[in-house]
């Protein structure tokens, strides 16, 4: 998925949202601020179970897919927070460009809470990493490559608690 053209074509990315919505893929649902913790416990327990597998790991494409789910349930809990689930990995990212996207006016604000290009750039690359290392016969991923993940998907997962603690939902 090209990101960029996403936020070089709101109509595209509107369009493409509404797809999603038309298949049920993407719904908002009066129980989804409940996910919310739910979401960001799974993320941080994938995240756990990286951090006991990684010293010396054989299975770098494995540690590269809990990485990814980690992103993904972090992401997960951004949408329920907005009141949506979503049933397709594409329309996830997609939801978070369009709802989580800073204006210019308000990045003085929450600047440091924005879901950016590049996070969003980070997801959908870690998205593909996932897939070659869930279906590929290549079992090899470089250790600095699974490094760099890591920080990343710590990085992100810290960002949306931040903006989950500033924007959630009243109860």
């Amino acid at each position: 998925m090209n990101v960029g053209q996403f936020y070089d074509n709101e109509k595209l990315l509107n369009d493409e949202l509404e797809k999603y919505k038309h298949q049920n893929l993407l719904r908002k649902e009066p129980f989804a601020p409940s996910l919310i913790s739910a979401h960001l416990d799974k993320a941080k327990h994938n995240l756990k179970f990286f951090q006991k597998n990684v010293s010396g790991s054989e299975f770098n494409d494995w540690l590269i897919v809990v990485l990814y789910y980690a992103a993904y349930h972090a992401a997960l809990a951004l949408i329920a927070n907005k009141g949506y689930v979503s049933k397709s990995h594409e329309s996830t990212l997609l939801f978070l460009i369009k709802e989580y996207k800073i204006e210019k006016a308000e990045a003085e604000l929450i600047e440091s809470l924005a879901i950016t290009k590049s996070d969003a750039e980070f997801y959908a690359n870690l998205k593909e990493t996932r897939k070659q290392a869930n279906y590929a016969t290549n079992t090899l991923f470089r250790t600095e490559k699974v490094k760099e993940y890591q920080k990343k998907t710590i990085e992100f997962l810290n960002k949306v608690e931040e903006i989950l603690e500033k924007n959630s939902l009243p109860k």
